[in-house]
């Protein structure tokens, strides 16, 4: 449990290479694909889109846009500085709501196939 909080950590604040950019960069990469897994997990959940498994890609936002919410917070917790000084606290500061609204898409991507699901 240690080695991982300490590699969030690291992560968080830019790694061994890089500048303190790194970790948001990372924040709002991982919160942008969670962010678009979830908008193409809605159409499969209501069943307009036959291709792909809604469950899977709604968990997939869900645990995406957490994990990028959870670094953009921990990269905001661990940099000094104010915004402007290359820290990349903007890109944490961005990666906050689109994590969120990537868990809203998958959560709802969730709701709608277990809804839309065929009994028996």
């Amino acid at each position: 449990m240690r080695a991982t909080t300490e590699a969030l950590v690291v992560a968080a604040e830019g790694g061994i290479i890089g500048d303190g950019r790194t970790g948001a960069n990372l924040a709002l990469g991982v919160a942008l694909v969670g962010l678009a897994i979830g908008w193409l997990a809605l159409p499969r959940a209501v069943g307009r889109v036959r291709i792909g498994n809604a469950r899977t890609g709604a968990m997939s936002a869900l645990a995406l846009g957490l994990a990028g919410t959870g670094l953009a917070v921990l990269h905001l917790a661990t940099s000094s500085g104010g915004p402007g000084t290359g820290n990349g606290l903007v890109g944490a500061i961005a990666a906050i709501p689109l994590g969120l609204i990537a868990m809203a898409l998958g959560g709802r991507a969730l709701t709608r196939s277990r809804r839309t699901a065929p009994i028996g």
